[in-house]
């Protein structure tokens, strides 16, 4: 899954692909790469990042959505609006990818009447304040159970079990630890029966291992994404495509030998 920010502020490539042709344009350049899926979103959710309005999201992601429509890989649309969600999948998103797990008020309604497919991932408060102290007496436990009820909401709204993916939200209310402990046992989230999306890509748990800057973590970040491969990811969301894919192409030549 390639990123794309429409936004000044995210915290790697903030401001870059505000111009809707610049965002248009990187889409395409990710998909050349080999990105399987790219996610356009209009509001950044780095630790403290403000909200932004609907309509300021709407202006931003619906001109880079609509002239993808013709995109040889589905577009996700990054967002806990329900109304970016049903502007968003009218105009060609087929995935919904949302880091509140469709908790906001008509967030379920707005995809059980679509047929998009529906990321759901865990956080621990909310962006803005999400990593003043985050804690857990077991992190993997607690997130774990968190997304199987989730999931269960998703059901009872008639959402099929298969258009379902589960992401543990790595930074999204954790400490370095807490990201590491659940890369350590991704496998028990595989175990909920849904594809597991891991983002990492270029986050500051990186940063605190490594000692560098957000644009310097491609080493880090293509380690991160094979980790998470090894240990039952099934989509990971990167920046870096290209460097991403052919690791994993390593990988999966490895994996694949006959012995």
């Amino acid at each position: 899954m390639g990123v794309i920010n429409v936004t000044p502020d995210s915290f790697s490539d903030g401001g870059r692909f505000l111009d809707a042709g610049a965002a248009i344009e990187h889409a395409r350049r990710l998909i050349a790469e080999g990105a399987d899926i790219v996610d356009v979103g209009g509001e950044s959710t780095r630790p403290g990042a403000q909200p932004v309005d609907a309509a300021q999201e709407l202006h931003r992601v619906l001109p880079v959505i609509r002239a993808l429509r013709d995109a040889s890989v589905p577009v996700a649309v990054d967002t806990l609006k329900p109304e970016v969600m049903r502007a968003a999948i009218a105009e060609g998103a087929s995935i919904v990818n949302d880091i509140s797990a469709l908790r906001a008020p008509g967030a379920l309604d707005a995809v059980s009447a679509s047929d998009a497919g529906i990321c759901l991932m865990h956080m621990q408060g909310e962006p803005r304040t999400m990593q003043a102290a985050p804690h857990y007496e077991d992190v993997v436990r607690e997130v774990k159970s968190f997304l199987l009820e989730r999931m269960s909401a998703a059901a009872s709204a008639g959402i099929a079990g298969e258009r379902v993916v589960v992401d543990p939200g790595f930074g999204f209310g954790k400490t370095v630890a807490h990201n590491l402990e659940l890369l350590r046992r991704l496998r028990e989230l595989a175990e909920l029966g849904a594809p597991v999306l891991v983002g990492l890509s270029r986050k500051s748990t990186l940063g605190a291992i490594t000692g560098r800057p957000a644009d310097e973590r491609l080493a880090a970040s293509v380690a991160a994404a094979l980790l998470a491969v090894q240990r039952g990811a099934t989509i990971v969301r990167v920046h870096d495509v290209a460097a991403t894919r052919d690791a994993l192409a390593v990988l999966a030549a490895v994996e694949t030998v006959k012995q």
